[in-house]
């Protein structure tokens, strides 16, 4: 109860018990828990490849491998390529230096990729274009990828690209990954930020269950 209601109640203005702002609850907008598995990633490649999304799928296995945001991916230039499994870079939101690894099918896809595109990019210009040649805006890339994913699943599928990072997050923490090596992954403070840990690991059924098992080999000791 607010000191003005109270002051209000015990003149006689109102009722004591009927403060409105009782019922107002500061409350955070539900966060999306949403996330993609490999084999759904590798459909994801294979079918904007043959559908003739060529950029669209060198972004996509850049994008699974490297746990980094859509605007990071489709920003990076042939000079952050520091090696052919590396790119190097500072995040666009953060500014924050990152460091993105490839597996070998991923550097096949972009290799390919850019053998095909039939002409050298500049160092500094945006590596990744659409079918019209010109480099992936957000829209297009958006776009370019609610069309592949309609064709590879059903009508009602939502989950986007940004959901790759939530995805390689909660890949890693199942597979026993420390915070801090995750945040370094992400190019976060995932390690320090209960907010960051909400966000990128949702509550997981296989890393709950993981948990449970950790609780009944604690017992017997």
């Amino acid at each position: 109860m607010t000191a003005g209601w109270r002051v209000a109640a015990a003149q006689g203005y109102c009722q004591r018990d009927a403060d409105p702002s009782l019922g107002v609850r500061n409350t955070e907008p539900a966060r999306r828990q949403e996330v993609w598995s490999d084999r759904e990633a590798r459909q994801l490649v294979k079918g904007a490849w043959r559908a003739g999304y060529r950029g669209l799928a060198a972004v996509i296995a850049v994008a699974w491998d490297s746990s980094l945001s859509p605007v990071d991916v489709r920003k990076l230039t042939p000079a952050q390529r520091s090696a052919p499994d590396v790119f190097t870079l500072a995040r666009a939101k953060t500014g924050r230096a990152a460091v993105a690894t490839l597996s070998r099918p991923a550097q096949r896809v972009l290799d390919s990729y850019i053998v095909l595109l039939g002409a050298e990019i500049a160092p500094s210009a945006p590596l990744f274009r659409n079918r019209s040649g010109a480099p992936h805006s957000k829209d297009t890339l958006g776009d370019d990828f609610r069309d592949v994913r309609a064709l590879i699943f059903e009508e009602g599928e939502r989950r986007t690209l940004a959901d790759f990072r939530r995805s390689g997050a909660v890949e890693a923490l199942r597979g026993g990954a420390s915070a801090e090596v995750i945040g370094t992954k992400l190019a976060n403070d995932y390690a320090t930020s209960a907010f960051l840990q909400k966000t990128y690991t949702p509550v997981d059924l296989e890393t709950a269950q993981k948990a449970d098992e950790a609780r009944r080999k604690g017992r017997k000791q």
